[in-house]
């Protein structure tokens, strides 16, 4: 089965998960060659929009006021990212807010991710900025309405899309992805690629110290995700 990649955009009330929310959201699912789905829907946060993200954005408090809330498009989201790599620019950012307002929901949300940033600074090295606007202008990317959900949305797909065409696009991109680890978090012998290799599936893991010494035996049914999430980054 071929990896499917659910690109993603956000449009927000401000820059930290845990105090705002999302106002807008786009998602593009594609399977690495071309586009199998796409869903985007304005979002009512449940309280007033700054002036200045009005300004930025051209959202405004009427045009979420009959908007569907979060939770009214919640499943929607999940069915759309389930089994999916959660793709975006800066993708830290966008991945917190959509995991924030699943935690308001009483529920965990997980995806392995991949940050389109850190794959262009891979596949075209050089460049004086690696935003999303400079991307856009350098490399002439099609793209809506900037800092509109599905029109960033739009030029991610784009940069994905030409990166995926280079001769060692897909492979970089697999070697990007992501679990959700804060990989600073990582001890010194446990490196990413060792936790990508651990089986999907249920059975019971170990850590021990550097003497080799068992300091820790778990078990679950995922035993991937499962040691992954002991590394996991922390929303603010």
């Amino acid at each position: 089965m071929s990896k499917r990649y659910a690109i993603i955009d956000v449009e927000t009330t401000g820059g930290r998960a845990v105090r705002d929310k999302i106002t807008e959201i786009a998602i593009v699912l594609h399977d690495g060659e071309q586009v199998l789905d796409s869903f985007e829907s304005l979002v009512n946060p449940e309280c007033p929009i700054p002036y200045g993200i009005t300004e930025l954005t051209g959202i405004s408090n009427e045009m979420v006021a009959d908007a569907p809330r979060f939770y009214e498009i919640a499943k929607r989201v999940v069915e759309m990212t389930e089994g999916a790599v959660f793709v975006a620019h800066n993708v830290r950012f966008d991945y917190s807010f959509v995991q924030e307002e699943f935690k308001r929901l009483g529920f965990t949300y997980t995806r392995k991710q991949l940050c389109t940033v850190r794959l262009a600074r891979k596949a075209f090295p050089g460049l004086r900025s690696y935003s999303l606007g400079n991307l856009i202008r350098t490399l002439n990317l099609n793209a809506g309405a900037r800092h509109r959900a599905m029109g960033d949305t739009l030029a991610t797909v784009d940069l994905f899309e030409r990166i995926m065409r280079l001769e060692n696009g897909e492979s970089e991109a697999g070697d990007l992805i992501n679990l959700g680890i804060k990989e600073a978090l990582l001890p010194g012998a446990l490196s990413l690629e060792k936790i990508h290799s651990l089986p999907q599936e249920c059975g019971v893991y170990y850590f021990h110290d550097q003497y080799g010494q068992v300091v820790y035996v778990g078990k679950s049914i995922n035993i991937q995700k499962r040691v992954a999430s002991h590394f996991a980054k922390k929303t603010e």
